[in-house]
């Protein structure tokens, strides 16, 4: 890798245990989207109250999302990638 390119590459926070890659595919209003898993199910996900205001998540944006354990078609945003960082994530293989 040249200097330019090691300088653009940036340790971006992985998934943990309980959480999957996704891409919005639909705005739902009621602070909820449409999100198609890494894992292959399309969810319904809630954006919790400490990101509305802080992090705007519009249609084709890569975030995390942490299923629910009760009800697996749901779940909750936990961390919106900015679009550098979802290019990594595709350059590097982790999602398509």
């Amino acid at each position: 890798m040249s200097d330019d390119e090691n300088e653009r590459r940036r340790d971006l926070r992985m998934p943990n245990d309980d959480e999957v890659f996704a891409v919005v595919t639909n705005m739902l209003g009621a602070n909820r989207v449409r999100v198609r898993c890494a894992d292959g199910v399309e969810r319904t996900a809630r954006i919790p109250g400490r990101m509305q205001k802080r992090i705007w998540i519009r249609e084709d944006d890569v975030v995390l999302v942490e299923p629910w354990d009760w009800q697996d078609e749901k779940g909750d945003v936990t961390w919106r990638y900015e679009k550098s960082e979802a290019d990594q994530l595709r350059r590097e293989g982790h999602i398509q």
